[in-house]
């Protein structure tokens, strides 16, 4: 019966974060904001999970089983990440992450390139579903989700379906599926924690370690490839503090 109500609330944490992907994408349809504050959030939302996989997941992940598997974890994650990103940028979601703001970095229409709402949706898959797992993994230890996590994502996931969504709309894609895509996303967040919780708890420390690495070596991976460009697209003179603001507003809330 514990076990269930643990698995549970690993979903319920999933979706409190998946959520914030909704609210994203409904500021990003509904508003016009500026490219400035586009590039702002994303830059604020990377800072904070690049201190969140440093502290949170790969800090962990070399605690509990050591350098070794942390590292080996952490690239097979990058790789896993880098391929799967690859063969989807092939088919139109190169620029998922883009508000649209430049025109040679938006989002193909599916007129433009077929296939390319479907490839938008399966990498918007691929970037939520190793940050969800991790909140399940988190559960593991002592039986409390880690807050930390929980808040990273979040705050991470606001920009994403802001920007994201922007560029959707500036590519013609209908407001059915544009919410259709985020509410999918926020349901896969949710199982996706179920199963980082039910799945990878029944390993041993060691792999549970190098999985929280595998999933820390994805999100890197993905920050670097969608979020920053886009945080920077746009630069402006602060872009660099606002990073360090979000990583030092993560690093606080983990030493709290």
């Amino acid at each position: 019966m514990a076990e269930v109500v643990e698995a549970g609330l690993a979903g319920l944490w999933g979706l409190v974060a998946g959520s914030a992907l909704l609210l994203g994408a409904a500021l990003g349809y509904g508003l016009r904001v500026p490219q400035k504050v586009i590039a702002t959030v994303m830059a604020f939302g990377a800072g904070v999970l690049i201190s969140a996989v440093s502290f949170e997941l790969v800090g962990e992940a070399y605690e509990e089983a050591g350098l070794a598997p942390a590292a080996v974890g952490t690239l097979i994650g990058a790789v896993a990440y880098t391929g799967g990103n690859v063969w989807l940028a092939r088919r139109g979601a190169r620029h998922r992450k883009r508000s649209g703001g430049a025109s040679a970095q938006a989002q193909p229409s599916e007129a433009e390139q077929g296939g390319s709402g479907t490839a938008l949706a399966l990498g918007a898959l691929l970037d939520g579903v190793p940050e969800s797992a991790v909140i399940g993994v988190s559960l593991l230890d002592g039986g409390a989700v880690s807050l930390v996590t929980v808040a990273a994502v979040f705050i991470s996931n606001v920009p994403e379906g802001l920007s994201s969504s922007a560029g959707m709309k500036k590519a013609g894609r209908t407001k059915r599926y544009v919410f259709g895509v985020w509410a999918a996303i926020a349901a896969a967040s949710t199982v996706s924690a179920v199963l980082g919780y039910t799945v990878v708890g029944s390993f041993s420390p060691a792999v549970i370690a190098a999985v929280t690495a595998v999933a820390a070596g994805a999100i890197l991976a993905m920050i670097a490839d969608t979020m920053i460009p886009e945080a920077f697209n746009d630069a402006h003179l602060a872009i660099g503090l606002i990073t360090v603001s979000g990583f030092l507003v993560s690093f606080a809330l983990s030493h709290t």
